[in-house]
């Protein structure tokens, strides 16, 4: 993982008010839950005193309590409350678990991942999606690594043989450039992808000055954008479970449709496009070996995997420049 980033890690209705949540990200296994104001607490799932899950516990207004010895806990991580001990009894200070910083945008609850620190860096998140687009989503379990998923999204090669059907339909398979650029941490991409008849794909300096908005966008360290048009555009999170699980939040968002009922029943019938596109994209991602990617790693790339060469290197250079402040 690229430490000292904020990652969307879950919808914010997949976590009620007065009910904690257990999930598992970045290996880690969280409990998540609501505050009396409504904010989100993420804690690490695991009671100090005698490790039972705090997600089988309750909610008791701004403290979770394990559901095996009474113990509270607050949005620190730092218990409040052994029961055993005397409800006046002071509790020490290590008893404690750990807690992430949470922040709730865009529909998604976020986790800072990394240092502690006085003040976070905004979310980043896309610019111009504003309140106007509406959206539905899709959810789907993919067992890879994030990074993988990741590198699915801005692989431009693909299109013809895994979408031949469907979003690849053209049979374009000469990738020219592409043109892939790194600026405000986060990497885009143009697409020129031609019917071969014989001709040689252009290099990227040999490809005129990309015009209008990049197609592709990917913002570090786990949010992609498909600019299908300024109206409608494809939005995926790439929730890290574990080294070998990712789950894929897919959103299709649109301002065509404003209509209160049509555009519920627009959003509605969109998520089987998503669903057929993302099925025909995991039968294929989830065989590649091994399942995490890195910079150096055998593979002989070509010319069109420049997005992901790019990708490579930047998360490379984030991740050590982590442990240089750790």
């Amino acid at each position: 993982m690229i430490a000292n980033q904020w990652y969307a890690i879950l919808e914010s209705n997949e976590v009620p008010r007065n009910k904690p949540v257990a999930v598992t990200r970045m290996g880690e296994k969280l409990v998540l839950f609501r505050d009396t104001d409504g904010k989100p607490i993420c804690l690490h799932d695991k009671c100090c005193h005698r490790g039972a899950s705090l997600s089988k516990g309750k909610v008791m207004g701004d403290t979770i309590r394990c559901p095996f010895h009474g113990l509270e806990y607050n949005s620190s991580g730092q218990c409040v409350v052994i029961p055993a001990n005397g409800k006046n009894a002071e509790v020490p200070k290590r008893y404690r678990v750990n807690s992430y910083p949470v922040r709730e945008n865009a529909g998604f609850i976020w986790i800072w991942y990394g240092e502690t620190r006085e003040e976070y860096p905004k979310i980043n998140f896309i610019e111009d999606l504003t309140e106007d687009f509406s959206y539905s989503t899709v959810r789907d379990h993919w067992n890879t690594h994030y990074s993988r998923a990741i590198e699915n999204q801005l692989d431009v090669v693909h299109l013809p043989f895994v979408h031949h059907n469907s979003i690849g339909r053209g049979n374009k398979r000469i990738v020219n450039g592409p043109v892939a650029r790194y600026e405000d941490n986060k990497i885009v991409v143009w697409l020129n992808n031609e019917v071969d008849v014989g001709q040689t794909p252009l290099k990227p300096d040999e490809m005129p000055e990309p015009e209008g908005s990049p197609l592709l966008h990917f913002y570090f360290p786990n949010l992609w954008q498909n600019r299908l048009s300024d109206s409608t555009r494809v939005v995926v999170a790439f929730a890290p479970i574990d080294d070998e699980n990712t789950m894929m939040y897919v959103r299709l968002y649109q301002n065509i449709v404003n209509i209160p009922i049509l555009r519920e029943i627009f959003n509605y019938f969109s998520r089987y496009g998503n669903m057929f596109i993302l099925n025909q994209d995991r039968r294929v991602v989830i065989t590649q070996k091994p399942k995490a990617s890195e910079l150096i790693m055998g593979e002989k790339l070509i010319q069109g995997d420049l997005p992901i060469i790019l990708y490579r290197r930047i998360r490379d250079e984030l991740k050590k420049d982590a442990k240089s402040y750790s």
